[in-house]
């Protein structure tokens, strides 16, 4: 699926003095899948020795029943990967374990850094020798030259995040201690749960589900939360220091539906999509259907706004996950019928009102409305349920450049013949703020609006 957005990356983190912390870890990172299927890697403290696992794949590829019991744990932070920074390697892969003087440390990230290369400039000309391309190793360095010069951890991650520009959520296990961390503006999710005697924090809620344990809250955009010997401290040293705005594509895309980021319900913002594209866009038409698995939400909204039927269009191979290769021009251009086959029932000899998550290239788009009207279809309708995308991200979503992008110097009339429609609508930016009621945040849309929460201009240009 050659023009979507490529997820950002999962953390999952727990505290548990009854030990088997790799086991909850991998059935945390096994929910948070969908956030990066390139790498993942485990973490564990066993009596204040940091060792870990991890490799390139799935999480079910990278680690066995065999290895999971091995790591054990009384401590682990965990990782999957996607790369918006630093390329697709071994070496890239999280949780990155630093030994240096004061002992080591793990630490696992997700978000996009916009300042790095002033920060990997300032670390080279102090002797720092890099073994990956990402940022988070700029992270973990900045962090160990801090620990040198005070007395705790915390301390070190809290002196850190000054020199942080951009979207950090992480995790950092030292030999007695679980951090968390969120950056001041809450680009990126962190959620904190219990479970018991037991501390977890992780991405998403639906992990925390998962894994057993109860919510308990978000962390606060610049909050810094220490766990150590199950007491729960937290450093609010960076919070109010910015406007908390997290990135609106969480909740069009990247999370899991069951999923509830700042008080608002994933798949309550997606339905809520849906209807406000029924309200703007009205067509007449005979059924709507999503495409799997993120417009599926918002295809149902559609429907119970618009009172047009709602169908299923598509079946999804789920065995083909969204890091598919394609290594032949034949083979991407049969992409689609390898993961999505059309219900010939659902579509033949109708109009049909086909609703996306949102449309980037635009030729994934294209080859889907072909696959419809190969099957029946009298009409295609296509709704997006996300504004057009005319702007890079720099805080971890991928984003293609400008030239790639679909609507880069097209109208919405232009577009929609670029994609072989009937119609074609998008999400008003405007009406954005619609879909999150209950959020207790704002949200970055810069990808939509070119608006940012951050003076990019100061570090990246377009």
């Amino acid at each position: 699926m050659d023009n979507r957005i490529g997820e950002e990356c999962g953390i999952f983190a727990i505290y548990d003095p009854k030990g088997d912390c790799a086991r909850s870890a991998y059935y945390g990172l096994y929910a948070l899948q969908h956030r990066g299927q390139e790498s993942c890697g485990i973490a564990v403290n066993n009596n204040r020795d940091i060792t870990y696992h991890k490799g390139m794949g799935l999480v079910n590829d990278v680690f066995d029943n065999e290895t999971i019991e091995k790591l054990g744990g009384t401590m682990a932070v965990g990782h999957v990967r996607y790369s918006t920074t630093g390329e697709s390697l071994r070496e890239n892969a999280q949780p990155l374990v630093l030994r240096y003087v004061k002992g080591n440390i793990a630490i696992a990230h997700n978000g996009n850094l916009i300042n790095k290369p002033e920060l990997e400039n300032e670390l080279s000309k102090n002797g720092a020798i890099f073994q990956t391309t990402s940022d988070t190793e700029m992270i973990a360095y900045t962090i160990a030259r801090h620990r040198l010069g005070c007395g705790s951890i915390e301390a070190a991650v809290e002196n850190t995040v000054k020199h942080l520009v951009g979207a950090f959520s992480l995790v950092v296990m030292s030999p007695q201690k679980l951090i968390a961390c969120r950056d001041p503006w809450g680009f990126r999710p962190l959620c904190m749960g219990k479970m018991g005697d037991a501390v977890v924090f992780a991405s998403e809620t639906c992990a925390l589900d998962t894994v057993g344990a109860e919510y308990v809250r978000d962390l606060e955009a610049g909050e810094i939360v220490v766990v150590k010997d199950g007491k729960i401290t937290s450093i609010k040293t960076y919070v109010n220091t910015k406007p908390h705005t997290q990135c609106i594509f969480e909740y069009l895309y990247f999370a899991r539906p069951d999923s509830i980021m700042d008080g608002q319900a994933i798949n309550d913002s997606r339905e809520l999509a849906g209807r406000i594209l029924a309200r703007k866009s009205a067509v007449d038409a005979d059924v709507v259907i999503g495409v799997p698995d993120s417009g599926l939400n918002a295809a149902m909204g559609y429907a119970k706004e618009s009172g047009i039927p709602y169908g299923i269009g598509f079946v999804k191979n789920k065995y083909i996950g969204r890091s598919f290769i394609e290594p032949t021009q034949e083979m991407r251009e049969n992409a689609v019928r390898i993961k999505l086959n059309v219900l010939k029932g659902t579509v033949a000899g109708k109009r049909v009102i086909m609703v996306d998550d949102s449309i980037v290239r635009g030729t994934t788009s294209k080859r889907i409305v072909n696959l419809l009207r190969k099957f029946g279809a009298t009409e295609v309708h296509v709704r997006s349920s996300a504004p057009p995308f005319t702007h890079p991200c720099y805080f971890g979503t991928d984003v293609p450049s400008k030239d790639q992008l679909l609507a880069t110097g097209r109208t919405v009339e232009e577009m929609c013949q670029a994609i072989g429609a009937d119609s074609l609508a998008f999400l008003p930016v405007e009406d954005l703020k619609y879909i999150i009621p209950d959020a207790r945040c704002g949200f970055c849309h810069g990808c939509f609006s070119g608006k940012y929460p951050v003076d990019t201009t100061k570090y990246v240009t377009e």
